[in-house]
């Protein structure tokens, strides 16, 4: 395979790679690796949004890179200069079909968050109500197609020639972020988002979710509600004391858990810088871009993994892991269980101050990495979000306990999936299974039986070593045959001594005389070589 990329395309992308893999050479200098992890993090940012939302998406990658690396990527800012008012005005209007002054009362010209897939702007509708619209910018979706072209194309190129990329598979990894970053790219999908997850949420009054307003919105322009507020990282002392942190703090715990393990939503970016603390005490999630769906059994498994970190016990941890993990050639089960026992031991009782909860998620990925178990993206995911999490909560309630929460709430998901499980349609799904299985097993009875009485029923087993069964077959068949013989020998023996014969021997008809030895040797052949040959290799296998 050749690359078909131009030679400064090339020279800038193994600059990136150089610095991505450089990790590799130099594992034991800290200093060094930090160093060469925050030159990424500037390069990647240097280079575009696309680079920027790859350097977030390796960032919960733990498996792949070491914590210098995903705390540099992690805390990646996608910012850039506004574009003018009059390109945003043109965007609006051509997506809407209307002018700005007929769509909306009051239109700011200046941006209030400026990134480089597209700027926010407050506004306010024709009836009153106060909005935010999100304006793509024009041209992005050129740029990131092409960029993900040459992305694409370098991780093929990485998997076939080289070792990391066999192990690891950049292609596979690249082709979820392109899906990840092209669904962020229509604005229809994120109020799909917005809708989604503020009914999940609805019943957590301290926790706001913007809904959009479908008449003002398109694939690239969005609006919806308005929220006021300071993003979490930036609110002072002062203002904290003026809320309860504590109870904003397991509030917000108990939603992500929520989300993620009933409703099967993952919000992939909640930072500090997507948290709100809103004029009136409570918390906002913004920028659902990036929303992710967790299957219904990744969810109970995340559950049990959950509640195993909750409860300290690290032998469940490492089994529910292996369970959810790819096991590749490399996979060592014991290095695996021990780590991961004395992780969990090592965490334990730890408040917020002290424990990031998506650390410990980002670390067990991580063990199982080095152990040969590829760990599932819903995890590393996850790892994420709880590790963001970890910094808001850390932030309003320092003595607030992430496992205590964790433990608490997975329990309460337990019993709701329990009840979930006993629920009107599960019961009728159920009851549907029992009467088609009822309906259908006399007919299956009578094919049984049909087969049985005309000699052509089989079994096939699976798991039995079938030759050493045939050979344990034909020789309970000889035996049987033998006993079956003398048996013969000795009846037709019996019923020769009332004939009287001029041969006699020991005074009885020498031929039922001779008959009778022979039956009585053949006996005694037959009890010595199953005392020779089946009850030593009895004793062996119970050896």
């Amino acid at each position: 395979m050749r690359l078909s990329l131009q030679p400064q395309h090339i020279a800038r992308y193994r600059e990136i790679a150089t610095l991505l893999l450089k990790h590799r050479r130099v594992p034991d200098d800290p200093g060094e690796a930090a160093d060469d992890a925050r030159a990424l993090a500037d390069r990647l940012e240097e280079m575009g949004a696309t680079f920027v939302k790859l350097g977030q998406l390796l960032s919960t990658r733990p498996d792949l890179l070491p914590e210098p690396y995903i705390d540099a990527l992690g805390h990646l800012q996608d910012q850039v200069d506004p574009l003018g008012f009059d390109v945003i005005e043109e965007v609006v209007t051509s997506e809407l079909g209307t002018n700005i002054s007929r769509a909306f009362r009051t239109f700011d010209a200046r941006p209030l968050a400026s990134a480089s897939l597209g700027q926010v702007h407050r506004a306010t509708l024709r009836d009153g109500r106060p909005v935010a619209v999100k304006v793509q910018r024009p041209g992005v979706r050129r740029q990131v197609a092409a960029d993900m072209d040459a992305i694409e194309e370098l991780a093929e190129f990485v998997d076939a020639h080289t070792r990391i990329g066999e192990e690891f598979g950049l292609s596979a990894m690249v082709g979820e972020f392109r899906r990840s970053i092209t669904a962020e790219l229509d604005y229809r999908l994120e109020a799909a988002n917005l809708c989604s997850m503020g009914e999940a949420l609805a019943e957590y009054d301290r926790i706001v979710v913007p809904q959009p307003v479908a008449d003002y919105s398109t694939d690239r322009v969005l609006t919806m509600d308005l929220v006021e507020g300071r993003n979490v990282s930036s609110v002072g002392p002062l203002r904290l004391m003026e809320v309860d942190g504590d109870g904003l703090a397991r509030d917000l715990f108990d939603a992500y858990l929520d989300q993620i393990l009933l409703h099967g939503l993952v919000h992939a970016d909640p930072h500090p810088g997507n948290v709100l603390l809103t004029d009136d005490g409570r918390l906002a999630l913004i920028d659902l871009g990036m929303v992710a769906r967790v299957p219904a059994d990744v969810q109970d498994a995340l559950v049990r993994l959950l509640l195993a970190i909750g409860d300290g016990d690290g032998g469940e941890v490492a089994t529910v892991l292996a369970d959810l993990g790819e096991r590749r050639d490399n996979w060592d089960r014991d290095r695996f269980r021990r780590e991961v026992v004395e992780l969990v031991r090592a965490r334990q009782g730890q408040t917020a101050g002290q424990l990031d909860a998506g650390r410990l998620v980002g670390e067990l990925a991580r063990t199982a990495g080095a152990c040969g178990l590829r760990p599932p993206a819903e995890l590393t995911m996850i790892g994420k979000a709880l590790l963001n999490l970890d910094q808001v909560a850390a932030k309003l309630a320092p003595g607030f306990r992430p496992d205590a929460a964790i433990q608490d709430h997975a329990a309460s998901i337990m019993r709701h999936k329990m009840a979930q499980s006993v629920s009107p349609s599960n019961l009728l799904g159920a009851a549907m299974d029992a009467k088609e299985f009822a309906e259908r097993l006399p007919g299956r009875v009578n094919k049984v039986m049909d087969a049985l009485a005309e000699g052509k029923l089989t079994l096939n087993v699976q798991g039995i070593d079938e030759m050493e069964l045939m050979r344990g077959v034909q020789k309970l068949a000889n035996r049987v045959t033998t006993g079956v013989i003398i048996a013969a020998t000795i009846v037709g023996a019996a019923l020769m001594m009332q004939i009287n014969t001029a041969t006699k021997l020991l005074g009885y008809p020498a031929v039922a005389v001779v008959c009778f030895f022979v039956a009585a040797a053949a006996g005694v052949w037959l009890i010595v070589n199953s005392i020779l040959h089946d009850l030593p290799q009895h004793r062996r296998h119970r050896r």
